[in-house]
């Protein structure tokens, strides 16, 4: 039931920058029904398991920087970096309203919630490998309750051994917009059409959220673009954002201590 007067609720969704421009052209794929829950972890930096030791030679230490680091990262309340967060969620996509109105919803007709799993789906695939000959690394897709919507140009660059993980971001409204890295996706297909595709599933999705350090190309090198800048950009307003209310909190703190004291 929807109220007139009452707020307006914004969607989550999944932004995918997939092509090879110099202006990304972004895949969104927005959340059909949010999702009741959000199951989030956080698992502060841990040292390298592997032990560093002292190497010489002619009594000159020639791994001093390594012994150094190794030592640095054995210090009980080292944390250089920042800690790993991921979180989990189940979407639920279905395809029973638009079939109320085929005229007005073919691909749902077709494929029922097919082409929203997919787009999901190949968000764990590195870009450029199609079976349309490459084309879809540099293709926007725009996927609705009903339809799709593609535009876009083609790269024929070849693909190598290794590439860049595609860079996603998670939008949850303005208080989370973060990149991440799609670590699990598991799909329960529930109803199907008479041509056996899906027109109703869940989709239980784990994700990992990329810190700056996690930004990094093949190489090592960190990620260039406009849409890594971007994904760092987000990342550092989401956790500026999360620093101004952890300041925030101290008036609740202050409350607290006053309501300690014996007055």
């Amino acid at each position: 039931m929807t109220y007139p007067n009452g707020p307006l609720l914004l969607k989550g969704a999944l932004i995918y920058f997939g092509a090879p421009m110099l202006v990304p052209l972004p895949n969104i794929i927005m959340f059909q029904y949010n999702p009741e829950t959000l199951t989030r972890s956080l698992t502060p930096w841990q040292p390298p398991a592997k032990r560093v030791y002292e190497e010489r030679k002619d009594g000159v230490l020639t791994n001093e920087a390594e012994v150094k680091a190794y030592r640095d990262s054995q210090i009980a309340l080292s944390q250089p970096y920042d800690p790993q967060e991921t979180f989990s969620l189940v979407l639920e996509v279905d395809a029973t309203d638009a079939l109320e109105t085929p005229e007005s919803h073919p691909v749902a007709l077709l494929a029922g919630v097919a082409d929203r799993l997919a787009a999901i789906e190949m968000l764990m695939y590195p870009p450029g490998d199609s079976l349309l000959g490459n084309l879809l690394g540099s293709v926007s897709v725009s996927i609705g309750a009903g339809g799709i919507e593609v535009g876009g140009g083609a790269s024929l660059e070849p693909a190598l051994e290794r590439r860049d993980a595609p860079i996603v971001l998670f939008f949850w409204g303005p208080g989370r917009i973060v990149p991440v890295r799609i670590k699990s996706l598991s799909i329960d297909e529930q109803a199907f059409s008479p041509t056996l595709y899906p027109i109703r599933a869940k989709a239980t999705i784990g994700v990992q959220v990329l810190t700056e350090d996690d930004l990094v190309q093949v190489t090592g090198d960190p990620a260039t673009g406009a849409a890594a800048a971007l994904a760092v950009a987000c990342y550092k307003f989401t956790r500026g954002q999360k620093e101004v209310l952890a300041t925030a909190n101290l008036a609740n703190a202050v409350e607290s201590i006053v309501g300690m004291l014996p007055l």
